[in-house]
């Protein structure tokens, strides 16, 4: 794929002309990068990610900026390769891939006993089946609290592109892969986007066909039946490939669509899950993506029904307004040519949208940013904040962000020398409307003890929490219930599933059952249920 590079803001354009340094601590392993269905593989140990500009020490915001701060995680890493697709389990741990081991291996992250991730522990969980050790693929969670795994763009060992149709299921209690088979007749499924819609169907995309086809998953046991709906047609390009997915309040599904456009604006479709259909709905109010490279950055949904979509060519930003359907050409970064082709955005608890960006496609230094809209004016905001210690070595690509029940989030540089986990804490807040609300759940429970009743409103949240251009997702938009002692301050989360339903901006009461570990402490407690990291008031109760 072609690399274009760009410069930074507030440094003179002419004192930088054709500095493009590499990063030496980046050179020792090999940089696998996306790339489009039928380009060339890029994979080199010989040439990094280019570096835009004068290597500088991390972004530090100022004390007006109102930015959050970063933490590393204290624990050594446990990644052989890198860390890459952080995923919350619904018992609060979160699982993290190490990149193109074989066989594939992930890591699993528990925070300590006061709810630290920051203090946190690993531990190794099973190796994936035999064969399957993907890079950049699709990722969920189900209602049932385990985590699905389909395609991607390299497959073991990551020495070349694949785009296998491979797939796996993971059980967090039995620690337990298994394998799944992808819909009859699909051979790619690559780096395909999926979701899960709101009455918890599994939705996949496969990538590279024409006119693009969506599987829908059936699932009992380790058993997955698929059912296919046919996308929009996109002209004999390969239909969804580099595009998103981003629920909507009402449960529709938005997706820019990259490979139909003009040199202005980009066609978008919307799926209706109540007619299982795809229909293209117009054009957006700017060009977001690009005839080179067809990336697209994260499309986040905010609190206020307003999605955030990055551009991937350092000229525009986007607003779509779910209420209204219509879109807006929003502010766009503040240093010239940062851009998100492929990257991470989180939806903070106080409805900024936290993103990462970098000065063109595949190019390091990476910087962080909020997005706000402005209650007076209504118009979009973007204020630099500070950065995490590897940012400078870190193109936007390389990073993940995942909303923890803290509020805080989680971002990993997955290829970076030497890796980083780091937790960023923001400084603001969510509205009271926001919050979950326990309408219903015992107030005796017994530790050890399983499938306990739990209701309520808010449990799926306003947006899915993190996002990214494509492969990528990072959700947290379901119930997760926390236990604090009264007597210690010790935390204990439980292990939610059934979820009855995973759509956001739902109204009514939802329901919701959970497993008490038996290593919780007994006595007066008080239960919370956390969604997208916006914690419920508590509840008192007593565990036995």
């Amino acid at each position: 794929m072609k690399i274009s590079c760009y410069l930074s803001t507030g440094v003179s354009i002419l004192a930088l002309a054709g500095i493009a340094s590499l990063a030496t601590s980046a050179s020792a392993h090999p940089i696998f990068y996306p790339y489009k269905h039928g380009g060339a593989v890029r994979v080199d140990s010989n040439r990094p990610v280019h570096h835009v500009g004068a290597y500088l020490p991390p972004y530090v915001a100022p004390s007006n900026a109102g930015s959050g701060t970063w933490t590393d995680l204290k624990a050594s890493l446990p990644f052989t390769a890198g860390p890459w697709g952080p995923m919350l389990l619904t018992d609060g741990t979160v699982v993290v891939d190490d990149l193109c081991t074989n066989p594939g291996q992930w890591f699993r992250l528990t925070p300590d006993k006061k709810g630290s991730y920051v203090n946190g522990t690993w531990k190794k969980t099973a190796t994936m089946p035999s064969g399957y050790s993907p890079l950049f693929y699709a990722q969920q969670v189900l209602t049932d609290g385990r985590m699905i795994i389909n395609g991607g763009e390299y497959n073991t060992p990551c020495n070349g592109g694949d785009w296998t149709n491979k797939g796996a299921l993971y059980d967090p209690v039995a620690d337990k892969w298994s394998t799944v088979n992808p819909p009859s007749g699909w051979s790619t499924i690559g780096d395909a986007e999926s979701i899960v819609l709101p009455n918890g169907t599994y939705m996949l995309a496969n990538c590279c066909d024409s006119p693009g086809q969506f599987g829908l998953a059936a699932i009992s046991g380790n058993t997955v039946t698929w059912s296919t709906v046919n996308a929009e047609a996109c002209g004999g390009n390969p239909c969804n490939d580099e595009q998103g997915l981003t629920s909507l309040p009402g449960g529709d599904v938005l997706m820019v669509d990259v490979w139909n456009h003009t040199t202005t604006s980009d066609d978008y479709d919307l799926y209706n899950p109540t007619t299982n259909t795809w229909t293209n709905a117009g054009v957006t109010s700017c060009y977001l993506s690009d005839p080179s490279h067809f990336e697209l950055g994260p499309a986040a949904l905010r609190p206020d029904g307003n999605v955030i979509v990055f551009g991937d060519n350092g000229k525009c930003n986007a607003i779509y307004n779910s209420s209204a359907g219509t879109w807006s050409t929003t502010v766009n970064f503040p240093l010239n040519g940062y851009d998100v082709a492929d990257g991470p955005a989180a939806v903070l608890p106080d409805g900024n949208v936290l993103v990462e960006a970098s000065p063109g496609v595949f190019n390091s230094p990476s910087h962080f940013f909020e997005f706000s809209i402005s209650k007076k004016t209504g118009l979009g905001k973007i204020t630099q904040v500070s950065d995490p210690t590897e940012a400078p070595n870190t193109s936007s690509f390389e990073g993940n962000l995942l909303v923890l029940p803290t509020g805080q989030v989680l971002w990993d540089d997955s290829q970076v020398s030497p890796n980083e986990v780091a937790v960023y804490t923001p400084r603001g807040s969510a509205k009271a409307a926001w919050l979950p609300k326990i309408k219903s759940v015992s107030t005796s429970l017994s530790v050890g003890s399983t499938g306990n009743a739990i209701s309520g409103t808010n449990f799926n949240g306003f947006d899915l929490g993190g996002y990214y251009g494509d492969d990528g997702q990072a959700p947290s938009n379901f119930p997760i219930v926390r236990v604090t002692n009264n007597a210690t301050g010790d935390i204990c989360y439980a292990r939610s599933y059934s979820f009855s339903t995973m759509g956001v901006w739902t109204t009514g009461k939802t329901k919701a059952k959970f497993d008490l570990p038996s290593t919780c402490e007994t006595g007066a407690s008080s239960l919370q249920v956390v969604v997208n990291g916006i914690a419920s008031a508590g509840v008192a109760v007593t565990l036995s």
